[in-house]
């Protein structure tokens, strides 16, 4: 008797893969994992998609973004994103306590409504995992984090969103955020969220790493933190951060954000500050499209620190733009940080696909038999023709199912007649 030819859920066709472009393959898909991964596939499936000789990857994954605010700029003024943006970021603090007013009005309802519409436009970009920070203290009370506490729920399955409680206006400098922070891990916040350089003092700024990793430890949980995000060489405390971690134990568990002061940095200390990261085994998350500063991620990546890319904002107070397509920020990324060959396009794909997933902690993320199927079918062949359109997925594969991406437009309140390409 002839063997029967395998059955999966899904069977995607004619698919080009990263590395392997004169070769077309056939993705088995099955109980929600890659069952089979091969050229000639011998199978069959409820759902046939064709690949029509694109590239098939994994899904987009955003390490950074302040899902409390998303779409919070029309409620103020621009004078924070102005500081924000001005010369030098000489102004970022500044920025960042205009923008705080906002949260004198944080009222969970709205807030999860705005959350949503960003969390669908991840689903239909094919960003499936997102690090979400929201804002944890006396004036946003815990408005934010329950607010993207119900979103997470509510998208279980199609977005997996880590929800970080984050304490964006200090520790030290505003009592009883650090019970705020530890309220917000016993309602089901994912993450330790601090900000140590807005701190007034040095030793202000060691006190908020020490209270967030307290915390970290309390209830084993990994740490982001948002390091050195202004024009001020001076500032030190990414290097604080990583030396907090291996004294903690903590090695693979603290991702740094932004530490655009980096890029101020004399030349010995940054490849000092460089090996403290490496063995620290800290990523750096940057978002080069939302401040004139940035990372210094060339030469992170050529001293071996990996590096990833965050959306950042959605029309906040910071930046007027946004629309949680990961393609999009490599794209942007590529220009402002002057990575335009191939190579550097490929690295940029890893920024916002692999090098994230292990940076958040994201178990058995990958296209490789057996682990979770998270994928996107692009329209494109290949990484510079993906970013050069950075145009929304043909398909986009969430545990296994396929996403709905008109329901997705719907929830973003685009509808179906307004395309988001």
């Amino acid at each position: 008797m002839a063997d029967r030819p395998e059955s999966y859920d899904i069977l995607i066709r004619r698919a080009r893969l990263r590395g392997r472009p004169y070769r077309l393959f056939e993705i088995g898909i099955a109980e929600g994992r890659l069952a089979a991964i091969g050229e000639g596939l011998d199978g069959c499936a409820a759902n046939e998609i064709d690949a029509r000789e694109n590239l098939v990857t994994e899904s987009f994954v955003n390490p950074h973004l302040h899902l409390c605010k998303v779409w919070t700029l029309p409620m103020m003024e621009e004078a924070a994103l102005k500081d924000y943006h001005g010369a030098g970021m000489g102004k970022a603090m500044t920025a960042i306590e205009l923008a705080s007013a906002i949260k004198a009005d944080y009222e969970a309802s709205w807030i999860a409504d705005n959350a949503r519409r960003a969390v669908a436009l991840a689903a239909y970009h094919g960003n499936l995992h997102i690090r979400a920070l929201a804002d944890v203290d006396g004036k946003a009370r815990l408005e934010g984090v329950k607010a993207l506490l119900a979103v997470r729920e509510e998208f279980e399955g199609i977005v997996d969103i880590q929800v970080t409680a984050f304490a964006q206006d200090g520790i030290v400098r505003e009592p009883g955020t650090a019970e705020l922070l530890r309220q917000a891990l016993e309602l089901g916040a994912d993450v330790v969220g601090g900000i140590p350089w807005i701190e007034y003092s040095d030793a202000d700024a060691s006190e908020h790493i020490k209270v967030c990793f307290d915390l970290a430890q309390d209830f084993d949980k990994n740490v982001s933190m948002l390091l050195d995000d202004a024009g001020d060489a001076g500032l030190r405390t990414l290097e604080l951060m990583a030396l907090e971690a291996i004294q903690r134990g903590w090695q693979g568990r603290a991702l740094a954000h932004h530490c655009r002061a980096m890029s101020l940095y004399p030349l010995p200390y940054f490849q000092r500050l460089a090996g403290t990261l490496k063995r620290a085994r800290v990523s750096v998350v940057s978002d080069p499209h939302t401040g004139p500063l940035h990372a210094r991620v060339k030469e992170l990546l050529d001293e071996g620190v990996p590096v990833c890319l965050g959306q950042d904002d959605i029309s906040d107070a910071y930046y007027p733009f946004g629309r949680n397509n990961m393609l999009e920020v490599a794209f942007l990324a590529s220009h402002l940080l002057w990575m335009t060959a191939r190579e550097e396009i490929d690295q940029l794909y890893d920024m916002v696909t692999v090098n994230p997933a292990r940076a958040m902690n994201i178990a058995d993320f990958g296209l490789e038999v057996g682990a979770p199927a998270h994928l996107v079918v692009l329209d494109q062949p290949d990484e510079l023709e993906a970013l050069r359109y950075h145009a929304a997925p043909a398909h986009v594969i969430s545990h296994g199912k396929i996403v709905d991406r008109q329901q997705m437009a719907s929830l973003a309140g685009q509808g179906t007649e307004s395309p988001l390409d």
